[in-house]
């Protein structure tokens, strides 16, 4: 049995990840890893969605259209997401700092439920199977 006293303790694993990988000067504004694994992850889903609609014959404009219902579900809920999840209070006291994206607070989790949303509205929109679409 481990007591508190005699619990291990792993003091030589430090946990200090740098949010920013550049700051850019000119603009004072930095470019953070997470913004970055966004717009990775959105270049490449686009890019096997390609293939996917491709194998499946479905023209590349139903995909553009797609992706526009997608990237502004993932914002929107995002940044809902952060609003709801997080700190409601502060945001149902300041209306239009909801608008500030700039400023952080975008949650993947919202931005999850944002893109369910906006392949639900594509789907519904094309009348095609919202399953096919979201996988």
């Amino acid at each position: 049995m481990i007591t508190s006293s005699s619990a291990l303790h792993l003091n030589y694993i430090v946990w200090n990840v740098e949010s920013d990988i550049l700051t850019l000067p000119i603009i004072d504004h930095s470019i953070r890893w997470y913004g970055l694994f966004w717009l990775l992850g959105i270049i490449l889903s686009y890019q096997v969605l390609l293939v996917i609609f491709k194998k499946e014959y479905r023209p590349a404009e139903l995909l553009d259209q797609l992706s526009i219902y997608i990237l502004v579900g993932t914002v929107i809920g995002a940044r809902l997401g952060h609003i709801f999840f997080y700190d409601p209070a502060y945001y149902l006291s300041h209306p239009f700092k909801i608008l500030a994206i700039w400023e952080g607070g975008l949650a993947s989790h919202g931005g999850g439920i944002g893109i369910l949303i906006g392949i639900f509205l594509f789907a519904r929109k094309h009348k095609l199977s919202f399953l096919w679409v979201a996988e």
